[in-house]
Protein backbone atom coordinates (compact mmCIF):
# COMPACT_ATOMS: atom_id res chain seq x y z
CA UNK A 1 0.00 0.00 0.00
CA UNK A 2 1.04 3.89 0.03
CA UNK A 3 3.56 5.77 2.21
CA UNK A 4 1.87 8.30 3.78
CA UNK A 5 3.42 11.55 6.20
CA UNK A 6 1.23 13.13 8.39
CA UNK A 7 2.27 16.77 9.49
CA UNK A 8 0.08 18.33 12.43
CA UNK A 9 1.50 19.89 15.62
CA UNK A 10 -1.75 18.65 17.50
CA UNK A 11 -1.00 14.76 18.42
CA UNK A 12 -4.49 13.82 18.51
CA UNK A 13 -5.57 14.93 14.62
CA UNK A 14 -2.05 12.24 14.18
CA UNK A 15 -3.46 9.77 15.99
CA UNK A 16 -7.01 9.82 14.69
CA UNK A 17 -5.59 9.60 10.97
CA UNK A 18 -2.93 7.24 11.60
CA UNK A 19 -5.62 4.83 12.67
CA UNK A 20 -7.75 5.50 9.66
CA UNK A 21 -4.83 5.29 7.16
CA UNK A 22 -3.32 2.00 9.05
CA UNK A 23 -6.85 0.25 9.17
CA UNK A 24 -6.66 0.39 5.35
CA UNK A 25 -3.26 -0.87 5.34
CA UNK A 26 -0.98 2.28 4.83
CA UNK A 27 2.39 2.95 6.02
CA UNK A 28 2.34 6.27 8.24
CA UNK A 29 4.97 8.32 9.43
CA UNK A 30 4.31 11.39 11.46
CA UNK A 31 5.53 15.25 12.11
CA UNK A 32 4.94 17.74 14.87
CA UNK A 33 5.60 20.66 13.22
CA UNK A 34 6.47 22.42 9.57
CA UNK A 35 9.93 22.32 9.49
CA UNK A 36 10.27 18.68 10.49
CA UNK A 37 7.43 17.76 8.07
CA UNK A 38 9.09 19.82 5.35
CA UNK A 39 12.53 18.00 6.66
CA UNK A 40 11.21 14.80 5.90
CA UNK A 41 8.88 14.70 3.26
CA UNK A 42 11.99 16.05 1.21
CA UNK A 43 13.87 12.62 1.67
CA UNK A 44 11.62 11.35 -0.61
CA UNK A 45 9.53 7.88 -0.54
CA UNK A 46 5.93 9.21 0.21
CA UNK A 47 2.70 8.92 -1.88
CA UNK A 48 0.60 11.22 -0.29
CA UNK A 49 1.18 14.12 2.51
CA UNK A 50 -1.31 15.60 4.86
CA UNK A 51 -0.79 18.89 5.86
CA UNK A 52 -2.35 20.71 8.81
CA UNK A 53 -2.01 24.57 7.86
CA UNK A 54 -1.94 26.63 11.25
CA UNK A 55 1.73 24.83 12.85
CA UNK A 56 4.50 26.53 15.10
CA UNK A 57 8.40 27.47 12.83
CA UNK A 58 6.48 26.93 9.26
CA UNK A 59 2.73 27.11 8.41
CA UNK A 60 1.14 24.50 6.37
CA UNK A 61 0.97 27.06 2.95
CA UNK A 62 4.74 27.72 3.34
CA UNK A 63 5.84 23.92 3.60
CA UNK A 64 3.40 23.46 0.61
CA UNK A 65 5.17 25.71 -1.48
CA UNK A 66 8.41 24.59 -0.61
CA UNK A 67 7.44 20.76 -1.25
CA UNK A 68 5.95 21.69 -4.72
CA UNK A 69 9.05 23.47 -5.56
CA UNK A 70 10.99 20.37 -4.87
CA UNK A 71 8.81 17.45 -6.03
CA UNK A 72 5.67 19.07 -7.91
CA UNK A 73 4.23 15.17 -8.67
CA UNK A 74 3.82 14.86 -4.91
CA UNK A 75 -0.07 14.79 -3.83
CA UNK A 76 -0.65 17.51 -0.56
CA UNK A 77 -3.43 17.52 1.35
CA UNK A 78 -3.99 20.50 3.40
CA UNK A 79 -6.42 20.25 6.88
CA UNK A 80 -7.41 22.99 8.75
CA UNK A 81 -9.68 23.68 12.08
CA UNK A 82 -9.12 27.66 10.66
CA UNK A 83 -10.71 26.82 7.22
CA UNK A 84 -12.02 30.07 5.05
CA UNK A 85 -12.98 29.52 1.51
CA UNK A 86 -10.03 32.05 1.13
CA UNK A 87 -8.13 30.06 2.78
CA UNK A 88 -9.03 27.17 0.75
CA UNK A 89 -8.65 28.59 -2.74
CA UNK A 90 -5.16 29.63 -1.75
CA UNK A 91 -3.98 25.92 -0.50
CA UNK A 92 -5.40 25.31 -4.29
CA UNK A 93 -3.81 27.84 -6.48
CA UNK A 94 -0.48 26.88 -4.38
CA UNK A 95 -0.85 23.25 -5.75
CA UNK A 96 -2.55 21.36 -3.09
CA UNK A 97 -4.28 18.13 -4.03
CA UNK A 98 -7.50 19.15 -1.25
CA UNK A 99 -8.62 20.82 1.02
CA UNK A 100 -10.39 19.29 4.37
CA UNK A 101 -11.55 20.88 7.30
CA UNK A 102 -10.83 19.24 10.88
CA UNK A 103 -12.33 17.92 12.56
CA UNK A 104 -11.99 15.50 9.29
CA UNK A 105 -14.54 13.22 8.44
CA UNK A 106 -13.86 9.48 7.83
CA UNK A 107 -15.52 8.77 4.68
CA UNK A 108 -14.01 11.97 3.21
CA UNK A 109 -10.59 11.27 4.27
CA UNK A 110 -10.17 7.94 2.96
CA UNK A 111 -12.09 9.16 -0.19
CA UNK A 112 -9.36 11.94 -0.96
CA UNK A 113 -6.78 9.56 -0.04
CA UNK A 114 -7.62 7.19 -2.80
CA UNK A 115 -7.89 9.42 -5.15
CA UNK A 116 -4.35 11.55 -4.42
CA UNK A 117 -3.06 7.89 -4.73
CA UNK A 118 -4.84 7.11 -7.75
CA UNK A 119 -3.74 10.57 -9.55
CA UNK A 120 -0.31 9.63 -8.02
CA UNK A 121 -0.45 6.68 -9.74
CA UNK A 122 -1.06 7.42 -12.84
CA UNK A 123 1.56 10.36 -12.85
CA UNK A 124 4.06 7.65 -12.14
CA UNK A 125 2.65 5.52 -15.06
CA UNK A 126 3.21 8.32 -17.23
CA UNK A 127 6.56 9.45 -16.76
CA UNK A 128 7.57 5.46 -17.18
CA UNK A 129 5.75 5.42 -20.58
CA UNK A 130 7.22 8.33 -21.11
CA UNK A 131 10.39 7.37 -20.24
CA UNK A 132 10.38 4.52 -22.28
CA UNK A 133 8.92 6.37 -25.48
CA UNK A 134 12.35 8.33 -25.06
CA UNK A 135 14.41 5.54 -24.68
CA UNK A 136 12.47 3.92 -28.07
CA UNK A 137 13.32 7.11 -29.52
CA UNK A 138 17.08 6.98 -28.06
CA UNK A 139 17.73 3.68 -29.44
CA UNK A 140 16.14 3.92 -32.96
CA UNK A 141 17.71 6.78 -33.92
CA UNK A 142 19.27 5.55 -37.39
CA UNK A 143 20.11 7.08 -40.74
CA UNK A 144 18.96 4.27 -43.24
CA UNK A 145 19.72 4.72 -46.38
CA UNK A 146 23.33 4.01 -48.00
CA UNK A 147 22.53 5.96 -51.05
CA UNK A 148 24.66 9.14 -52.04
CA UNK A 149 22.42 11.66 -50.20
CA UNK A 150 22.46 10.01 -46.88
CA UNK A 151 26.33 8.76 -46.93
CA UNK A 152 27.48 12.73 -47.55
CA UNK A 153 25.01 13.33 -44.28
CA UNK A 154 26.35 10.77 -42.45
CA UNK A 155 30.16 12.58 -43.27
CA UNK A 156 28.77 16.18 -42.52
CA UNK A 157 26.98 14.69 -39.25
CA UNK A 158 30.59 12.85 -38.13
CA UNK A 159 32.50 16.39 -38.74
CA UNK A 160 30.06 18.77 -37.11
CA UNK A 161 28.72 16.46 -33.93
CA UNK A 162 31.62 16.73 -31.74
CA UNK A 163 31.94 20.84 -32.38
CA UNK A 164 29.43 23.04 -30.60
CA UNK A 165 28.65 24.76 -34.25
CA UNK A 166 24.58 25.56 -34.22
CA UNK A 167 23.10 23.61 -37.01
CA UNK A 168 20.66 24.31 -39.48
CA UNK A 169 18.63 20.88 -40.74
CA UNK A 170 16.42 22.28 -44.11
CA UNK A 171 13.70 19.36 -45.38
CA UNK A 172 10.36 18.83 -46.29
CA UNK A 173 7.88 16.83 -43.85
CA UNK A 174 8.66 13.59 -42.94
CA UNK A 175 12.11 13.59 -44.82
CA UNK A 176 14.08 13.21 -41.22
CA UNK A 177 15.23 16.02 -40.20
CA UNK A 178 14.70 15.19 -36.21
CA UNK A 179 16.92 12.11 -36.73
CA UNK A 180 19.33 14.15 -38.17
CA UNK A 181 19.30 16.20 -34.88
CA UNK A 182 19.30 13.13 -32.53
CA UNK A 183 22.66 11.43 -34.58
CA UNK A 184 24.30 14.91 -34.47
CA UNK A 185 23.60 14.83 -30.41
CA UNK A 186 24.45 11.08 -29.62
CA UNK A 187 27.67 11.75 -31.29
CA UNK A 188 28.58 14.89 -29.93
CA UNK A 189 30.35 14.99 -26.39
CA UNK A 190 26.94 16.79 -24.88
CA UNK A 191 25.72 13.24 -25.32
CA UNK A 192 25.11 12.64 -21.42
CA UNK A 193 22.96 15.51 -21.76
CA UNK A 194 19.80 16.20 -22.49
CA UNK A 195 17.68 16.40 -25.92
CA UNK A 196 15.32 18.60 -25.76
CA UNK A 197 13.00 19.34 -28.68
CA UNK A 198 10.69 22.35 -29.25
CA UNK A 199 8.09 22.32 -31.94
CA UNK A 200 7.79 25.87 -33.08
CA UNK A 201 4.52 25.05 -34.93
CA UNK A 202 2.29 23.48 -31.79
CA UNK A 203 2.93 25.95 -29.94
CA UNK A 204 0.54 29.06 -29.90
CA UNK A 205 2.63 32.53 -30.36
CA UNK A 206 1.35 33.98 -26.80
CA UNK A 207 3.21 31.33 -25.30
CA UNK A 208 6.00 30.05 -26.74
CA UNK A 209 8.34 32.22 -24.80
CA UNK A 210 6.97 31.14 -21.64
CA UNK A 211 7.72 27.67 -23.51
CA UNK A 212 11.36 28.50 -24.38
CA UNK A 213 12.43 30.52 -21.54
CA UNK A 214 10.24 29.88 -18.49
CA UNK A 215 8.18 32.45 -16.45
CA UNK A 216 7.70 33.32 -13.04
CA UNK A 217 4.62 32.72 -10.88
CA UNK A 218 1.75 35.65 -11.44
CA UNK A 219 3.85 36.65 -14.73
CA UNK A 220 0.22 35.99 -16.46
CA UNK A 221 -2.81 34.68 -15.14
CA UNK A 222 -2.44 30.59 -14.90
CA UNK A 223 1.26 31.12 -13.78
CA UNK A 224 0.78 30.04 -10.16
CA UNK A 225 4.53 28.69 -9.98
CA UNK A 226 7.81 29.51 -11.16
CA UNK A 227 8.54 27.16 -14.39
CA UNK A 228 11.91 26.71 -16.04
CA UNK A 229 11.68 26.67 -20.21
CA UNK A 230 13.05 24.78 -22.01
CA UNK A 231 16.55 26.46 -22.98
CA UNK A 232 17.09 26.21 -19.11
CA UNK A 233 15.92 22.64 -19.31
CA UNK A 234 18.73 21.76 -21.83
CA UNK A 235 21.24 23.12 -20.29
CA UNK A 236 24.28 21.16 -20.76
CA UNK A 237 23.08 19.39 -23.65
CA UNK A 238 21.14 20.21 -27.30
CA UNK A 239 17.94 22.29 -27.62
CA UNK A 240 16.33 20.76 -31.65
CA UNK A 241 14.08 24.36 -32.30
CA UNK A 242 11.80 22.31 -35.02
CA UNK A 243 10.02 24.02 -37.54
CA UNK A 244 12.22 27.53 -36.63
CA UNK A 245 10.27 29.03 -39.78
CA UNK A 246 6.90 29.42 -37.71
CA UNK A 247 8.32 31.01 -34.45
CA UNK A 248 6.92 35.02 -34.16
CA UNK A 249 8.97 37.60 -35.16
CA UNK A 250 8.78 38.76 -31.55
CA UNK A 251 10.45 35.43 -29.65
CA UNK A 252 13.01 35.33 -32.51
CA UNK A 253 14.98 38.42 -31.19
CA UNK A 254 14.52 36.85 -28.27
CA UNK A 255 16.28 33.72 -29.27
CA UNK A 256 18.59 35.78 -30.63
CA UNK A 257 19.83 37.51 -27.79
CA UNK A 258 20.25 33.81 -26.25
CA UNK A 259 22.45 32.50 -28.61
CA UNK A 260 24.56 35.53 -28.62
CA UNK A 261 24.72 36.26 -25.07
CA UNK A 262 24.14 32.71 -23.33
CA UNK A 263 21.46 34.07 -21.01
CA UNK A 264 17.72 34.12 -21.08
CA UNK A 265 15.20 35.98 -18.77
CA UNK A 266 12.38 34.08 -18.20
CA UNK A 267 8.60 35.86 -18.64
CA UNK A 268 7.46 38.35 -15.11
CA UNK A 269 11.93 38.19 -14.28
CA UNK A 270 14.83 40.40 -13.81
CA UNK A 271 17.50 38.34 -13.74
CA UNK A 272 19.26 36.44 -16.25
CA UNK A 273 19.98 33.09 -15.83
CA UNK A 274 22.89 31.31 -17.58
CA UNK A 275 22.72 28.46 -20.12
CA UNK A 276 25.20 26.21 -21.71
CA UNK A 277 23.19 24.59 -24.44
CA UNK A 278 23.79 23.60 -28.13
CA UNK A 279 21.38 24.59 -30.61
CA UNK A 280 20.14 22.87 -33.37
CA UNK A 281 17.11 24.07 -35.39
CA UNK A 282 14.76 22.90 -38.51
CA UNK A 283 12.36 23.99 -40.81
CA UNK A 284 10.73 23.22 -44.35
CA UNK A 285 10.56 26.60 -44.98
CA UNK A 286 13.13 28.61 -47.62
CA UNK A 287 13.94 31.29 -44.75
CA UNK A 288 15.16 33.73 -47.36
CA UNK A 289 12.57 33.89 -49.11
CA UNK A 290 11.00 34.33 -45.37
CA UNK A 291 13.44 36.76 -45.17
CA UNK A 292 12.60 38.55 -48.16
CA UNK A 293 9.28 38.64 -47.08
CA UNK A 294 10.17 39.99 -43.83
CA UNK A 295 8.72 36.77 -41.53
CA UNK A 296 12.43 36.13 -40.38
CA UNK A 297 15.33 38.12 -38.93
CA UNK A 298 18.19 37.79 -41.07
CA UNK A 299 20.11 38.31 -38.42
CA UNK A 300 19.15 35.14 -36.30
CA UNK A 301 19.12 33.16 -39.87
CA UNK A 302 23.04 33.71 -39.95
CA UNK A 303 23.28 33.04 -36.05
CA UNK A 304 21.51 29.77 -36.55
CA UNK A 305 22.93 28.41 -39.94
CA UNK A 306 26.30 28.10 -38.90
CA UNK A 307 26.36 24.62 -40.97
CA UNK A 308 23.73 24.09 -43.08
CA UNK A 309 22.54 20.32 -43.59
CA UNK A 310 19.72 19.70 -46.34
CA UNK A 311 17.92 16.44 -46.11
CA UNK A 312 16.48 15.62 -49.52
CA UNK A 313 12.51 14.32 -50.17
CA UNK A 314 12.48 10.45 -50.39
CA UNK A 315 11.38 10.69 -54.21
CA UNK A 316 14.94 12.58 -54.56
CA UNK A 317 16.62 9.36 -53.41
CA UNK A 318 14.53 6.19 -54.41
CA UNK A 319 17.60 4.41 -54.06
CA UNK A 320 17.16 4.18 -50.35
CA UNK A 321 13.75 2.85 -50.89
CA UNK A 322 14.64 -0.97 -50.65
CA UNK A 323 16.46 -0.19 -47.32
CA UNK A 324 13.86 1.44 -45.43
CA UNK A 325 11.56 -0.76 -46.88
CA UNK A 326 13.36 -3.87 -44.97
CA UNK A 327 14.38 -1.97 -41.83
CA UNK A 328 10.35 -0.96 -41.11
CA UNK A 329 8.95 -4.13 -42.19
CA UNK A 330 11.04 -5.75 -39.13
CA UNK A 331 9.98 -2.86 -37.21
CA UNK A 332 6.33 -2.70 -37.90
CA UNK A 333 6.15 -6.73 -37.31
CA UNK A 334 8.33 -6.56 -33.95
CA UNK A 335 5.09 -3.79 -33.02
CA UNK A 336 2.26 -5.94 -33.98
CA UNK A 337 4.02 -9.01 -32.22
CA UNK A 338 3.69 -10.75 -36.07
CA UNK A 339 6.13 -13.12 -37.69
CA UNK A 340 8.32 -11.11 -39.99
CA UNK A 341 7.20 -10.55 -43.69
CA UNK A 342 9.00 -10.75 -46.78
CA UNK A 343 8.21 -8.27 -49.43
CA UNK A 344 8.70 -8.99 -53.78
CA UNK A 345 11.48 -7.29 -55.44
CA UNK A 346 8.92 -6.20 -57.71
CA UNK A 347 6.94 -4.75 -54.88
CA UNK A 348 9.51 -2.29 -53.85
CA UNK A 349 9.86 -1.82 -57.23
CA UNK A 350 6.49 -0.55 -57.34
CA UNK A 351 7.38 1.80 -53.97
CA UNK A 352 10.07 3.29 -56.07
CA UNK A 353 7.96 4.77 -58.52
CA UNK A 354 5.28 6.67 -56.21
CA UNK A 355 5.57 10.30 -55.74
CA UNK A 356 5.90 10.19 -51.92
CA UNK A 357 4.87 13.75 -50.75
CA UNK A 358 5.35 12.80 -46.84
CA UNK A 359 8.93 11.26 -47.50
CA UNK A 360 9.99 8.77 -44.73
CA UNK A 361 7.30 9.21 -42.67
CA UNK A 362 4.70 8.74 -45.57
CA UNK A 363 6.36 5.16 -46.81
CA UNK A 364 6.49 4.32 -43.18
CA UNK A 365 2.77 4.51 -42.62
CA UNK A 366 2.64 2.72 -45.76
CA UNK A 367 4.51 -0.28 -44.71
CA UNK A 368 2.51 -0.89 -41.51
CA UNK A 369 -0.98 -0.75 -43.66
CA UNK A 370 0.80 -3.54 -45.74
CA UNK A 371 2.39 -5.46 -43.13
CA UNK A 372 -1.41 -5.80 -41.85
CA UNK A 373 -3.51 -5.73 -44.50
CA UNK A 374 -0.90 -8.29 -46.89
CA UNK A 375 -0.91 -12.22 -46.66
CA UNK A 376 2.76 -13.73 -46.29
CA UNK A 377 4.46 -12.06 -48.82
CA UNK A 378 3.91 -8.35 -49.42
CA UNK A 379 3.73 -8.43 -53.14
CA UNK A 380 2.93 -5.83 -56.13
CA UNK A 381 -0.16 -6.01 -56.32
CA UNK A 382 -0.26 -5.62 -52.54
CA UNK A 383 1.44 -2.26 -53.11
CA UNK A 384 -1.29 -0.98 -56.23
CA UNK A 385 -4.24 -1.66 -53.80
CA UNK A 386 -3.09 -0.56 -50.40
CA UNK A 387 -0.21 1.82 -50.73
CA UNK A 388 -2.41 4.90 -51.96
CA UNK A 389 -5.49 5.13 -49.78
CA UNK A 390 -8.76 5.03 -51.73
CA UNK A 391 -10.92 8.04 -51.73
Amino acid sequence: MAKILIIDDEKAIRAALRDILEHEKHTVEEAEDGASGLSAAKKGGFDLVLCDIKMPKMDGLEVLEKLHAHDDELPVVMISGHGTIDTAVDALKKGAFDFIQKPPDLNRILVTVRNALDRGGLVQETKVLRQKVQKAKAGSVQMVGSGKAMTAIREMIDKVAPSDARVLITGGNGAGKEGVARMLHEKSQRAAGPFVEVNCAAIPGELIESELFGHMKGAFTSAIKDRKGKFELASGGTLFLDEIGDMSLAAQAKVLRALQENRITPVGGDKDIKVDVRVIAATNKDLKREIAEGHFREDLFHRLSVIPIHVPGLSERTEDIPELTAHFIGQVCAEQGIAPKKIADKAVKELQKLPWSGNVRELRNVIERLVILSDKEITDADVRTYAVPKG
